[in-house]
């Protein structure tokens, strides 16, 4: 199972994350979040995809950023119609759209970025678009009716590790990509503990997972 740690702020963090080597580092360009980023992301392993996180921007804004940064991956998090995920597809970034879940969720939504998404984002929905802190049902995925892989996201930390294991055996997991943690694994918002990061990263990647 790949991770994506999002919401990173501060260079010499992002350094002591990516030594851990996770798949994704995300990094948030949302004026409203706590995590904004507004610094200059240090030079990355390869291995390492760099996320762009957009909350309903325009497509100039998104490009020039992800040209500034090198962006491999734009993710977003708003009310994006699936002709402006098409044409971010039309560059060489990878587009994740993210969809919010609680209690249910109508899975046909997704069938107009079918074609125009590289993966589904299914996180926990609250006030906020994205960071709310908690976990949402993820039972609701084993009527997941795509083929798309997808990141579980939502409130994820140390106290899901058999959680996760168990969704890992379920039905429901079978198209599950990768697991994006953020808000659970921080000291303040931005700031990640490499301690519990690397407990995560060792527990997921560990032969009996």
């Amino acid at each position: 199972m790949k991770i994506k740690v999002c919401g990173m702020k501060y260079e010499d963090n992002i350094r002591e994350v990516a030594a851990l080597q996770p798949d994704f580092l995300g990094f948030i360009f949302h004026e409203k979040s706590l995590r904004n980023f507004e610094n200059t992301i240090p030079k990355l392993p390869d291995s390492i995809k760099k996320v762009g996180v957009f909350v309903d921007e325009k497509i100039e804004f998104i490009c020039g950023l992800m040209e500034k940064h090198q962006l491999d991956v734009i993710q977003l998090h708003g009310h994006e119609s699936p002709e402006i995920c098409k044409l971010l597809k039309s560059t060489k970034a990878l587009v994740i759209k993210v969809f919010s879940i609680k209690n249910e969720f109508d899975f046909s939504v997704l069938t107009p970025y079918e074609e125009v998404c590289d993966y589904f984002l299914f996180d926990t929905k609250g006030k906020l678009p994205g960071g709310n802190g908690y976990t949402f049902n993820w039972e609701v995925l084993k009527d997941y009716p795509s083929t798309k892989p997808f990141f579980l996201s939502g409130g994820i930390g140390l106290d899901q590790i058999l959680n996760i294991k168990d969704f890992q055996m379920s039905p429901a997991s079978k198209y599950c990509y990768a697991i994006d943690v953020n808000s659970k694994f921080e000291i303040e918002p931005g700031l990640k503990n490499i301690k519990e990061l690397k407990e995560l990263k060792n527990s997921v990647t560990s032969s009996d997972f």
